[in-house]
């Protein structure tokens, strides 16, 4: 009986285990510029995490439980929209949190999250947090600060954010995701696209704050070439006002796949 039940337990952890490591990359967009990415063998990997006042997160995933264990976090900037639900992911999963260097030396100052949670990197930096991933920082023409609550006077403050990055995820299979983070056009795309040869594009298009669909298109038909791009960082405030239909018509006879995906719908790749 004993031996039996033993078996059976065996069997259940090796299927929950082959589940995970199924060989998929699965990409769950969750609005704005968020995303959970899945790695080939089942790391879960969060980025951007604006969630609970997001607009265009679905009800579910505003409760930070739904995603899941979380291994690791990656925060382009500064901004709330990119920030804001990634401190207390970090600290209910222990999982540490990748930002730009100065905005983490920031978080890290003003007590909002342990220095251990909070390692510093910068643009040209590469870590290899899991067994055959490499993420590397690259830039972003963007800015960045961090508005904080100063406690002793209820006011908010802003405080220095660092640079501005974009992230180049390589996973296990080779495949390689680019995070532009928020960016304008800039001519060092052509050396990302040439250099660390993206698959995946995930692109800024609400314009005002970043590039527009007309230089979101002209990114990926001259610059990056990638097989695939997701539109991203759209339809949250009437300022983010770009679609991702005028995106595809910008783009023409561009050889790309743009998927446009829905907030709460996982892809694979």
């Amino acid at each position: 009986m004993f031996r039996r039940l033993l078996m059976a337990i065996v069997m259940v952890a090796w299927a929950a285990a082959a589940q995970a490591d199924d060989g998929h990359v699965k990409l769950l967009w969750l609005g704005q510029s968020a995303f959970r990415l899945t790695t080939a063998a089942g790391k879960t990997i969060v980025i951007d995490p604006w969630l609970v006042t997001n607009p265009k997160t679905p009800p579910r995933y505003k409760d930070l439980d739904a995603l899941g264990k979380v291994d690791l976090l990656l925060v382009s900037h500064g901004h709330y929209d990119h920030i804001a639900d990634a401190i207390p992911l970090a600290l209910k999963h222990q999982a540490k949190m990748y930002a730009p260097g100065d905005l983490n030396q920031t978080l890290v100052t003003l007590g909002m999250i342990p220095a251990e949670l909070a390692p510093r990197f910068n643009k040209g930096g590469t870590i290899t947090p899991f067994a055959g991933v490499r993420i590397t920082a690259t830039h972003a023409e963007h800015s960045s600060t961090l508005v904080w609550m100063n406690p002793l006077t209820g006011k908010d403050e802003t405080r220095p954010g660092g640079e501005p990055i974009g992230f180049l995820i390589e996973l296990e299979n080779g495949f390689r995701i680019y995070h532009m983070g928020d960016t304008g056009l800039f001519g060092d795309m052509r050396f990302i696209a040439e250099y660390y040869k993206p698959d995946l594009v995930l692109i800024p298009i609400g314009g005002n704050f970043t590039m527009d669909p007309k230089d979101a298109a002209y990114a990926i038909s001259q610059f990056l070439h990638p097989k695939y791009a997701v539109p991203m960082h759209y339809g949250t405030n009437p300022l983010n006002k770009g679609t991702p239909e005028e995106f595809i018509g910008a783009l023409g006879e561009a050889p790309t796949k743009v998927l446009t995906m829905v907030p709460g719908v996982e892809i694979e790749f």
